[in-house]
């Protein structure tokens, strides 16, 4: 893989990595700060598999996976939470 590609892809993820930070601190409603932190532990993953490209160690797709998994389940628990009557700005 070229080289160019991989140095893209990481500018690429930084810049979405800092709009959605900006979107975590700014953000105007509690949900909307979830979302943002779900999107950062999605880009997270992301600059985890192409640094598991680019060094062929696999065992970073584990640790992938497992960052994946642990959002996905922190996602569950904030809608119970929303679901069950808790804090709301909207």
């Amino acid at each position: 893989m070229p080289a160019f590609v991989i140095w893209i892809s990481y500018v690429m993820l930084s810049a979405t990595l800092v709009l959605a930070f900006i979107r975590l601190v700014r953000g105007p409603s509690l949900p909307d700060r979830v979302v943002a932190l779900e999107l950062m532990a999605s880009l997270t993953v992301g600059f985890i598999g192409v640094y598991a490209l680019t060094s062929d160690q696999t065992a970073f797709l584990d640790v992938a996976m497992v960052l994946a998994l642990t959002a996905f389940l922190a996602a569950v628990g904030f809608a119970r939470y929303l679901e069950r009557g808790g804090h709301r700005d909207d």
